[in-house]
């Protein structure tokens, strides 16, 4: 068997980047649907909550608990001023 030419050994090189650059292609489109899906999770579940809690109020109590232990002030600021709906019934 003949010792390998250095354009061989670097045409083999070339050949892993590239397929590492695809792996980490494929990794990051599968990183980025598991984002998209848990966000949408999160979205229907705290649909479902509000609508709950507008209807229901023992749902209403655990979502004013939930509001409460909010501790960032990022987070807490879109819940300034809300209310329920329907809870100025």
């Amino acid at each position: 068997m003949a010792a390998p030419t250095p354009e061989a050994i670097e045409l083999a090189r070339k050949r892993v980047d590239q397929a590492k650059a695809r792996l980490d292609a494929l990794n990051a489109r599968v990183a980025a649907e598991g984002r998209r899906l848990d966000t949408r999770r999160k979205i229907i579940l705290g649909g479902l909550l509000i609508d709950a809690a507008s209807k229901d109020k023992r749902f209403a109590g655990i979502v004013s608990e939930l509001t409460h232990r909010i501790s960032r002030d990022q987070d807490k600021k879109p819940f300034e001023g809300w209310t329920l709906p329907g809870e100025d019934r």
